[in-house]
């Protein structure tokens, strides 16, 4: 494995060891100037340390779904194929690290030696890599995580999933909807599944007008992993210019 491509599935030492006591108290308002400043602190360290481990990791696809769905299961074979299609299309597949959905797609990546990345949320509930990861990286704030999600990645996949999942998609659908991203493919695969929240959304928030038809319009739904690739790869490539160059140099006085 070339130098630029070697990784590590250490988290970072930001969070490990990560007081579950000081998350609680950080989100139940006003406190102390010095718990605040430190925490100020710790954040920026958090954020640098993103971008740090994710600069050189190649133009990334986000998928989301649930952890509950084991081998065998149609969603975790689906999630399989989609990895592969996107690895080889040339984008490293990037999920939470852990099991279900997301270690079928790492799984799938790594069936034809494309990359896959793990962006964990420190949890009381520890959650254990997968081993289809070239590199799990572990934070400490939800927030901090969207954001280098939505940094690195040029379109986000969901398949079928719980609260995390609806909070990715709604997440991505407000910041596309009021143009904190350029039109950023959203993706949702099961189309059976998710038919009941695509109706919700037309027949209850379109017809009462608090989201436009347009807004949905931009979500794609698709039980094809090629279809899928195909629409990312084909906004990757015509609205963000995207080609495939050579990565960029690590360069050592940036610790890279």
């Amino acid at each position: 494995m070339p130098p630029d491509e070697e990784v590590a599935a250490a988290p970072s030492r930001f969070v490990r060891g990560a007081s579950e006591r000081e998350e609680v108290r950080f989100l139940q308002g006003p406190q102390r100037r010095g718990f605040e400043l430190a925490r100020t602190i710790q954040i920026f360290f958090e954020f640098l340390y993103g971008f740090r481990a994710l600069h050189f990791v190649g133009p990334c696809v986000t998928i989301f779904g649930s952890a509950r769905f084991e081998e065998g299961h149609p969603y975790y074979e689906l999630a399989r194929q989609l990895g592969t299609e996107l690895a080889t299309a040339g984008f490293t597949v990037m999920t939470g690290g852990g099991p279900g959905i997301m270690e079928a797609v790492n799984r799938g990546a790594k069936d034809v030696g494309g990359r896959s990345i793990g962006c964990n949320i420190n949890l009381p509930q520890e959650q254990k890599p997968n081993p289809y990861l070239d590199r799990w990286i572990t934070f400490r704030h939800f927030f901090v995580r969207k954001v280098m999600l939505v940094k690195y990645s040029y379109a986000f996949v969901a398949l079928p999933g719980g609260f995390g999942t609806l909070d990715e998609i709604f997440e991505t659908a407000t910041l596309i909807q009021t143009g904190k991203i350029e039109e950023f493919p959203l993706v949702l695969m099961g189309t059976e599944f998710w038919r009941p929240l695509l109706e919700f959304i037309q027949n209850r928030l379109v017809a009462a007008g608090t989201v436009d038809a347009d807004d949905v319009k931009r979500i794609v739904v698709t039980d094809s992993p090629r279809e899928a690739v195909d629409n990312i790869t084909r906004v990757a490539l015509g609205r963000f210019g995207l080609s495939y160059s050579s990565r960029s140099k690590r360069r050592w006085f940036f610790s890279e």
